[in-house]
């Protein structure tokens, strides 16, 4: 069996602050890697700017940040084993990918590639041709779901899969199993989440249980128009915009709510959704991207379509009325979570690992085909 104890690992991706769910992934990952022995070295894509006032000038601050990532790069593929790149679509692929891998290449580091956009399709219709060309110079193309391995093959590159962690010890059931009828939101409030359907959902569901209320778990460019909205629903006393709240923070909430909504438009594997399964919590989520192959329509979760406000309040309101069918989703979901524990993930990224550093110096991006 492969072990992780004693690697040298660059892991190149976006860390907390600001929470999301790449940054999470990013920062669990490398905590539990140290916690089996693995020497971890992180190179930040999302590091602040140095001074603070390039920030607020666009092409100067891709340079500020920039120059100092390349040599951060540069010495950390220097003294580690094995480069882990947390990799994303559009202008991140090339901005923060791209330089990762060539850097790479130049000192002889092999190369893990784990892709996580949720905007794949989209991302690689344009850019599958300089996509494939890169991953061609790395070891391993890794994603989190089988809806990524689909939509790589369908441009002829191959991909193996390794889930994302859900922290169990962090998510779990409440003792107490009366939760009220709080509902919870943890998305971001940008466009591809869909708040607003969520709201409009949540005005229906209110006709019904006016006492019902809803927490959204995140922060983004729509926070204002959002809140405006709730407003103009009349359900703005109802509705807790939280801001963006920390791990343990945002596990006590859930275990608090009745159910959990993902109402977003794109989606890979979200990690809102693993970690609501974890804890005990109803699932109310869209049919889109990578969500139908974690989770299943009646036995784990309930799905709708996306933007379907109508068909969405009709899920919540069903869910309230069925308590059997809630205690059936909880416990399947419960046990579906599983799955996704780092007892069962770290076994797959050993092996991952071990391939990558003995392909090191010939069989450079044999382990990708395109």
């Amino acid at each position: 069996m492969h072990t992780l104890r004693g690697l040298r690992m660059l892991l190149v991706g976006p860390v907390p602050p600001p929470a999301g769910g790449m940054a999470n992934q990013t920062r669990q990952l490398a905590e539990l890697l140290r916690g089996q022995g693995c020497v971890v070295e992180q190179v930040a894509t999302n590091a602040a700017y140095r001074p603070s006032w390039v920030a607020r000038v666009p092409l100067l601050r891709a340079g500020f940040r920039l120059l100092p990532y390349l040599w951060a790069l540069w010495r950390g593929c220097g003294r580690n084993d094995v480069v882990h790149l947390m990799a994303n679509s559009g202008w991140s692929w090339h901005l923060f990918a791209l330089p990762a891998i060539g850097v790479a290449r130049l000192r002889g580091t092999p190369v893990v590639v784990n892709y996580r956009g949720g905007e794949a399709a989209a991302f690689l219709a344009r850019s599958a041709g300089i996509v494939g060309w890169a991953l061609r110079r790395c070891q391993r193309l890794v994603v989190p779901s089988g809806f990524l391995r689909e939509v790589f093959a369908s441009h002829g590159i191959g991909a193996e899969i390794v889930p994302n962690i859900v922290d169990t010890t962090r998510f779990r059931p409440a003792e107490v199993a009366e939760r009220g009828y709080g509902l919870i939101v943890a998305r971001n409030l940008e466009p591809i989440y869909d708040n607003a359907t969520a709201l409009r959902a949540f005005a229906l569901v209110r006709r019904v249980h006016p006492e019902a209320r809803l927490t959204i778990a995140g922060t983004g460019p729509e926070a204002g128009a959002l809140q405006a909205l709730a407003k103009e629903l009349g359900i703005e006393a109802a509705v807790d915009f939280a801001g963006r709240l920390e791990r343990d923070e945002m596990a006590a909430r859930l275990r608090h709510s009745r159910i959990a909504l993902n109402p977003s438009l794109v989606d890979n594997m979200p990690n809102s959704v693993l970690e609501a399964l974890a804890s005990g919590v109803p699932v109310v989520s869209t049919a889109v991207g990578g969500v139908p192959f974690i989770v299943h329509d009646g036995a784990t979760a309930l799905l709708v379509p996306p933007g379907d406000a109508q068909a969405m309040a009709a899920a919540l309101l069903r869910l309230l009325a069925e308590p059997e069918l809630a205690q059936r989703l909880s416990a399947n979901g419960l046990r579906e979570a599983q799955r996704y524990t780092w007892e069962q993930v770290a076994p797959l990224w050993a092996a991952v690992y071990a391939e990558a550093v003995a392909g090191r110096g010939g069989a450079r991006g044999q382990g990708v085909a395109a």
